[in-house]
């Protein structure tokens, strides 16, 4: 089952996560099944839309599980949806790996539920070092949706760990808005009277322009720099040239990949004319460690309830899952170690810069 938005605020996420899905299933029906045990399956992937909403996406999650009957669902992508749907999965018993969900509440005291993403513990530090060692500046301004568990929850790991870095009162301006606000130039107008030397914004492509935008009509032309939810192609073609030279923290860096990574994004590149985001890439992994957890069953009984278990206890064993997004081993929360990437955003494309790894 794939729980993801494809209508509502940010429904190329959706999109990228459908393609990656039907890609991989495509792989492995047109190779005749998944072998398990000695026996093959076709595998099928029931999508359902849950509207860039909270309960769209429990809604669609209980249908997947109760109606559908999935053995386990990939998504959702936003840890607005993806922290309350964990619950719906864990209550349910049913294995869910939530493939960009950076939020801790996601996988947190559920045995059920998994992610093939970093957290934001981890990912609020290194944008903190980062600009830090790049820049060496020592004040900072940050603006989020309070309405939403993935922002909020970053800007507020970025704050302490910059102010750790930096001193109580480092960061000179917190702003936030709501979900659909589209004119933030009482909060951009609040940091150009503060001494902030850049500002750090982790939202999402339908706003990352925007804000980016009204900073520059403003006079404002500090350094803007951003996280993982900037890494879709959508950034870049609605931001254009204004958000040339800026940096984001993200799960990998599709210009200059190698490997199977660089097979997956020339293909899909190939079928879809464009270069995939990381939701798509990070689908891609949250279907393969889905894959990967049913194969090492070692065989299905035939009873879901049964079935489910055996996945969910396969899935916390993996170790060193070769993803296209990095090497994964799951901790025993069902998140898995991993590195992230700086990416710069350099001549219209989204360029590797810099690794931070745990």
């Amino acid at each position: 089952g794939l729980d993801v938005p494809m209508t509502g605020d940010i429904a190329y996420v959706g999109t990228q996560s459908e393609r990656a899905g039907e890609m991989i299933v495509a792989d492995i029906n047109d190779a005749g099944g998944l072998d398990v045990g000695g026996k093959k399956y076709l595998v099928e992937l029931v999508v359902e839309d849950n509207e860039s909403k909270a309960e769209s996406a429990t809604a669609a999650a209980t249908k997947l599980i109760a109606q559908d009957q999935v053995l386990a669902i990939v998504g959702p992508q936003a840890s607005k949806q993806a922290v309350p749907t964990g619950e719906v999965a864990n209550e349910n018993e049913t294995p869910m790996v939530s493939p960009w969900s950076t939020n801790p509440n996601t996988t947190l005291d559920r045995p059920w539920v998994f992610r093939a993403c970093f957290l934001d513990p981890f990912q609020g530090p290194v944008v903190a070092n980062f600009v830090t060692n790049e820049f060496g500046y020592t004040k900072a301004a940050v603006l989020y949706d309070v309405a939403s568990d993935y922002p909020k929850g970053l800007a507020e790991f970025f704050q302490k760990a910059w102010e750790e870095l930096h001193g109580a009162g480092s960061v000179v301006a917190f702003e936030s808005f709501t979900t659909g606000d589209t004119d933030f130039s009482a909060q951009l107008t609040k940091m150009k009277g503060s001494d902030a030397e850049f500002l750090f914004t982790p939202q999402y492509y339908n706003e990352v322009p925007l804000i980016v935008k009204q900073a520059r009509e403003l006079g404002l032309d500090f350094t803007i720099v951003g996280s993982d939810s900037w890494g879709d192609p959508k950034t870049l073609e609605l931001c254009g040239d204004a958000c040339e030279g800026l940096f984001f923290s993200t799960h990998y860096a599709a210009e200059g990949a190698t490997g199977a990574t660089k097979e997956f994004i020339d293909r899909y590149n190939d079928t879809y004319g464009e270069v995939p985001g990381d939701v798509a890439a990070l689908t891609w992994d949250g279907m393969g460690l889905v894959l990967q957890a049913i194969q090492n069953t070692g065989g299905l009984s035939g009873d879901l309830a049964k079935d489910r278990e055996a996945v969910k206890d396969e899935l916390g064993k993996i170790k060193d899952f070769d993803g296209i997004t990095g090497k994964m081993t799951f901790t025993p929360e069902g998140d898995p170690i991993k590195c992230a990437v700086i990416v710069k955003i350099s001549g219209g494309k989204f360029t590797f810069y810099d690794q931070a790894c745990p």
